[in-house]
């Protein structure tokens, strides 16, 4: 009997910290901590500084959850079908490059210019079908 490579799995999930954070989801928490952090600055300054940490753990979820979760690819809507399977953050990316590049195309078609001097006027059009009846 011959022997025969057995692939192992060593490096599975070599790009997750901490078992829930992928690289991706760990930037995009720590994006929205620190826009969090900046209202809770703001927000101590007043003296309201469990809002602000508040605040700070709502916009980390978010971040958290923008860099996660992904759009469900069942269902029959139109939605499903054109983003199923991809990420918050790759849905969004797309929306705002098509919102960026919204183009307006216009086409130029030649036309020949009248001639005035031949072209007869619509009155002269209706007094020779009347006498050619």
């Amino acid at each position: 009997m011959g022997s025969y490579y057995i692939p192992s799995n060593k490096l599975k999930g070599e790009g997750r910290i901490l078992y829930i954070f992928t690289t991706k989801s760990l930037i995009y928490t720590a994006v929205g901590g620190l826009i969090g952090l900046f209202i809770y600055l703001i927000l101590t300054a007043f003296g309201l500084g469990s809002i602000g940490m508040v605040i700070l753990v709502i916009f980390a979820i978010i971040g958290y959850g923008i860099g996660t979760i992904k759009f469900p690819s069942t269902g029959n809507n139109k939605i499903a079908k054109n983003v199923g399977g991809d990420s918050i953050d790759v849905v969004l990316m797309n929306y705002i490059k098509f919102k960026k590049n919204k183009k307006v195309y216009t086409y130029a078609v030649d036309r020949e210019e009248p001639d005035y001097i031949t072209v007869n006027s619509p009155l002269d059009l209706l007094n020779n079908s009347k006498t050619t009846r």
